[in-house]
């Protein structure tokens, strides 16, 4: 899963992305990767994978990966190159979902780049950067359609949904508004628009915000939720100068401190939690001596093509998956027990995978 970071400057972006990705990696064991400078890998939080590697003593324990793009170069102007517009936005389109930072605290120590805090303005400034990027790509495709409809009938519904992407962007709405058929829906997932994506607006409080329990009462968080309802957005509550304190903390420490502030989970959890929800995600696990990991996939996915995500040759040869829930794993102490209790069961190529599946794939190729 990969993940683009957007805001305006001075919003905490670069707070945030700095402390989530270093929690991530001490948090989980997991070695912080700068794969460039503004990139970060971290290892997605599964305490399954914990109370697995207790039954399992592996050698290694791999936990599902998320990769944060810090995107820099954010302006006016961006669409048209401003700034590092073309590669602002090149790398958004490279992303899965948009994590749009969103300041909704007041401070005379940081100046906002337009001179006062107002999270509305701001998400429109972002909004409108992508939607004219949008608008040319969307151009380009109906005049590619109109073309092919000389020659072929069969295009003028797919033309007929284009212009009503377009006159979408043309209300300053974003692509993901538009109501579509499931033909529709593919229509608009082979075209690049950075406005499909999922968004999740993350909205960065202060830490009175928090630590004062009152963060609901915050008018800007309010403004937020209402432009994320009516774009079927998610919001994130979180306060990056906080996740900056928690990185720098070991796992006792950290649990101590959220208690006293009342939270359960920190925000780097948080987030990828709602990313997962956003993007209809789950994880399986397989587990042995050799190594415990988790693999990240769709909801919906069937046993073959879960196979697919460990190597394409277990897709391929599929004969079934046997399958146990980790919970019942973990209380029975081994495969062998669960299967005396009747509790691992055999599945074949129809089968939906379940979040928390430990599964083992028998294959021939």
């Amino acid at each position: 899963m990969k993940l683009g970071i957007v805001g305006l400057p001075n919003v905490g972006k670069s707070t945030l992305f700095n402390a989530i990705t270093n929690a991530g990696a001490q948090s989980a064991n997991y070695p912080f990767c700068t794969i460039e400078p503004n990139v970060g890998v971290v290892a997605v939080p599964d305490k399954r994978l914990d109370l697995l590697a207790e039954l399992y003593k592996p050698e290694k324990v791999t936990h599902a990966t998320v990769e944060f793009l810090d995107i820099a170069g954010l302006v006016r102007g961006a669409s048209k190159g401003e700034g590092l517009g073309n590669k602002f936005l090149s790398n958004i389109r490279e992303s899965d979902a948009i994590v749009h930072v969103v300041r909704c605290f007041e401070s005379d120590d940081i100046i906002h780049v337009e001179g006062s805090v107002d999270p509305a303005r701001d998400i429109e400034t972002i909004n409108l950067e992508l939607i004219l990027s949008d608008v040319e790509i969307i151009d380009r495709r109906i005049e590619k359609t109109t073309k092919m409809l000389k020659a072929d009938k069969k295009y003028a519904a797919e033309l007929d949904f284009l212009r009503r992407v377009r006159d979408t962007l043309d209300k300053g709405l974003p692509a993901r508004v538009v109501e579509r058929s499931e033909e529709e829906d593919e229509i608009l997932a082979d075209i690049p628009l950075l406005t499909n994506k999922k968004v999740i607006y993350a909205a960065n409080l202060s830490e009175d915000d928090f630590s004062g329990g009152d963060v609901e009462n915050n008018p800007m968080l309010k403004k937020v939720r209402d432009i994320a309802e009516t774009e079927g957005a998610q919001v994130l509550p979180i306060c990056a100068e906080l996740e900056a304190q928690l990185s720098d903390m070991g796992d006792e420490e950290k649990m101590m401190f959220l208690s006293e502030i009342g939270l359960e989970q920190s925000g780097l959890d948080r987030l990828i939690s709602t990313c997962y929800d956003l993007l209809g995600l789950m994880s399986f696990l397989t587990a042995g001596q050799p190594e415990v990991r988790a693999w990240t996939i769709k909801k919906g996915t069937k046993a073959p093509a879960a196979a697919g995500k460990i190597h394409s040759d277990i897709e391929r040869g599929f004969i079934r998956a046997e399958v146990i829930n980790y919970k019942d794993l973990l209380e029975c102490g081994s495969t062998a027990a669960a299967k005396e209790k009747g509790l691992m069961r055999s599945e074949g190529k129809d089968y939906v995978m379940q979040d928390g599946d430990v599964v083992l794939f028998r294959f021939n190729v």
